[in-house]
């Protein structure tokens, strides 16, 4: 057998669950891919459709009651979200704790958009920030209402 082989069979045993294989596994993502796309039952035979949530389950169809955008938490908007999102990714987690002028330092090291460098520019000159979450509110920005 060459190097060529042993790789591709390398390759297969990699890909798949170990329970049942990548045939098994490609049939399975074949019949739900109805369901995947469509949001509900694809079966035109009742008896293959799931059973239906138990009465102490909930209906996996519906959507969890909460914020009307999924992935924003109450108190915020989804600008917020973005924007918050996009200020950690300038801000490298090891800084902290840190001053304004380390803060902005390590974001224009990372080429942090001008509205990063301004909100940066904007916190207290006489304080430490031990998180992202001092510097978002510190900075005027909204937090989430209430967790969990």
């Amino acid at each position: 057998m060459s190097s060529d082989q042993t790789a591709g069979d390398d390759e297969m045993l990699e890909r798949g669950s170990d329970k049942s294989g990548p045939r098994l596994d490609d049939e399975r993502k074949h019949e739900t891919e109805g369901l995947v796309r469509s949001g509900h039952d694809t079966h035109v035979e009742e008896w293959k459709d799931p059973e239906p949530a138990g009465e102490d389950q909930p209906d996996a169809r519906r959507q969890p009651a909460g914020p009307s955008q999924p992935g924003t938490p109450a108190g915020m908007s989804e600008g917020d979200v973005e924007r918050r999102a996009e200020l950690a990714a300038h801000l490298a987690p090891a800084v902290y704790p840190a001053d304004r002028d380390q803060l902005r330092a390590v974001a224009e090291a990372q080429f942090a958009p001008d509205w990063v460098v301004g909100l940066l520019d904007s916190l207290p000159t006489d304080r430490s920030f031990d998180n992202l979450a001092d510097v978002w509110v510190a900075a005027g920005g909204h937090v989430e209402s209430h967790r969990f």
